[in-house]
């Protein structure tokens, strides 16, 4: 019986590759002992006992920013944290710690390190945070949601998917997804989405030039997320929902999507053949628009800079994509051979390896 210790959180970007993870784990291993280390502030707090799996809870840290008094207390509070962590893999008798990133994970990293446990890590975004380049300095076993992604040691098992997603057959399914929206079985289908906290920015632009979209032969699926909501306008064949639950029926019902590029939405879109239009979310340290990259490198994604996605763009660029349906059917060939189905079938041969081998002890 194999006791793993998965790390990462805050965001659904470390949260849902780790859950997906578990999951494989337990489908390979019933008798598996799954512990997540997380924090009480994010989204793990909620999810991950929500899936069945037990949380131990640590503090929150940040990395330092900028020179202050945080900073100056950062040194001892990181090296209490990681001794704290040190402690649980030795009181749960932790064979093996699987990273995702984010606050937690730098700590796990280094505490499994010290007591000579085996490492594996995930990185989701083509930008890798500052936990996972630490991490991959400790340990040969480093997986990559996306092949532009520089780490060491680093081998590409794309992104641990939803069980849903991994096992979509849209086209198999595109007659249950358009009825469940009351979408037209007639004419072609544009998501917009902005993630599950939404995009304003996309939302108003959408929303200003839905009545252009529609004339050139589409129907909306405009998914708002709960942050930012739009009231209902009346149009025909413009289907406005504040939140989806089946994202999997809205990605089988689509010939086009609209989207931020975060690294599951990216992943997701390109494992399932949906060419897309992207508009990077403009803060951060750029990654958004990195996850993008391969995928329109090879042909199967526009992308657009925030400031420039506004209702003269879409006249001028993406109503002449929706007219030209050949176009759209050569960009999603063209998107399937960058993503990957099995990212969590793979992620979780690199943890076997991690197991296996000595080499994940030292560097």
């Amino acid at each position: 019986m194999t006791r793993y210790l998965l790390a990462g959180g805050g965001t659904a970007g470390h949260v849902n590759p780790l859950l997906a993870v578990a999951d494989r784990i337990l489908a390979r291993e019933p008798d598996a002992v799954i512990l997540v280390l997380g924090t009480a502030e994010g989204l793990e707090s909620r999810l991950v006992p929500a899936r069945g799996f037990d949380l131990l809870v640590v503090a929150r840290l940040p990395f330092p920013r900028r020179p202050n008094s945080s900073a100056v207390r950062f040194p001892a509070q990181f090296a209490r944290l990681v001794e704290e962590i040190r402690a649980l893999i030795r009181e749960h008798h932790i064979d093996v710690v699987v990273g995702f990133g984010g606050y937690v994970s730098a700590p796990a990293y280094l505490a499994a390190r010290r007591e000579r446990v085996a490492i594996a890590i995930h990185e989701a975004n083509a930008r890798p945070g500052m936990a996972n380049r630490l991490g991959a300095r400790l340990t040969r076993f480093v997986g990559t949601a996306f092949r532009s992604a520089r780490l060491p040691h680093a081998r590409f098992v794309g992104m641990p998917l939803r069980r849903e997603i991994e096992s979509l057959d849209r086209p198999g399914e595109r007659g249950e997804a358009l009825d469940f929206f009351g979408l037209s079985p007639s004419r072609p289908t544009l998501l917009v989405t902005g993630g599950s906290q939404g995009a304003r920015h996309i939302n108003d632009t959408v929303n200003a030039a839905a009545a252009t979209i529609i004339g050139a032969g589409w129907q909306i699926l405009h998914v708002t997320g709960e942050r930012s909501p739009l009231p209902p306008t009346g149009l025909a064949h413009y289907l406005l929902v504040p939140y989806c639950d089946r994202m999997d029926l809205a990605l089988a019902a689509a010939d086009l999507a609209v989207a931020r590029a975060g690294a599951a939405t990216v992943s997701e879109f390109s494992a399932l053949g949906v060419p897309a239009v992207y508009v990077p979310l403009a803060i951060g340290n750029g990654e958004q628009r990195l996850n993008a990259r391969d995928v329109v490198d090879a042909g199967g994604a526009l992308i657009v800079e925030n400031a420039e996605f506004t209702p003269r763009w879409i006249l001028d660029h993406l109503v002449p994509l929706l007219e030209d349906r050949a176009r759209i059917a050569g960009m999603a060939a063209r998107t399937l051979p960058v993503g990957v189905l099995d990212g969590a079938d793979r992620m979780v041969d690199l943890v076997e390896d991690a197991l296996a081998s000595t080499v994940g002890l030292s560097t």
